[in-house]
């Protein structure tokens, strides 16, 4: 670098509040609607809220529209943590938690029907897998990290890993422990 070239600092990151997320529709996405402003385990309240509303959605919506949605929430929600993840400054907040939602759906659409037991201990897993980040969890994880383009890819991308590693204990559960 040139003697007296001027390089300014990085700006900060900046904190989620509830103006920054009516501020544009993809932080309004991104941030669950509101649930990743917990200000506790927002990566839980995320997939409680992606829970709650899937249990209302398959209501109204038959399997094969519930898949539409899920199949839109993904590519929908890429843009929606890249640009939030940019106007917060920050490769992967914790208060983005549409891809604990879009994945969460995948999980329950795949599930369901089963019973609250069985959802129980796919949520119990999917947490699990997306917070300690085991194996290729954490594989996923490191290897997507960014901003830009990639930022958003790689929010998302651990998670359906984690979703994955979710249905995949439950098949082998399934298979051989019950009758």
């Amino acid at each position: 670098m040139e003697s007296g070239t001027f390089v300014p600092e990085p700006l900060p990151a900046r904190r989620p509040t509830a103006a920054f997320m009516l501020a544009h529709p993809a932080h309004l996405i991104a941030l669950g609607f509101g649930s990743g402003l917990a200000p506790f385990a927002p990566g839980t309240c995320g997939t409680l809220w992606a829970w709650l509303t899937f249990l209302v959605l398959q209501h109204w919506l038959a399997p094969a529209h519930l898949a539409i949605v899920i199949g839109l929430s993904l590519p929908v929600g890429w843009w929606a943590c890249t640009v939030t993840a940019r106007h917060l400054r920050i490769a992967d907040p914790g208060a983005i938690v549409w891809d604990e939602v879009a994945c969460f759906w995948l999980v329950l659409w795949l599930l369901l029907p089963a019973g609250w037991v069985a959802q129980g201990v796919a949520f119990a897993l999917f947490r699990v897998f997306d917070a300690a980040k085991p194996g290729p969890v954490g594989w996923a994880d490191r290897a997507f990290k960014g901003l830009g383009w990639r930022g958003g890819f790689g929010i998302m991308v651990d998670d359906l890993v984690a979703a994955f590693c979710t249905l995949l204990v439950l098949a082998w559960w399934r298979h051989w422990w019950t009758p």
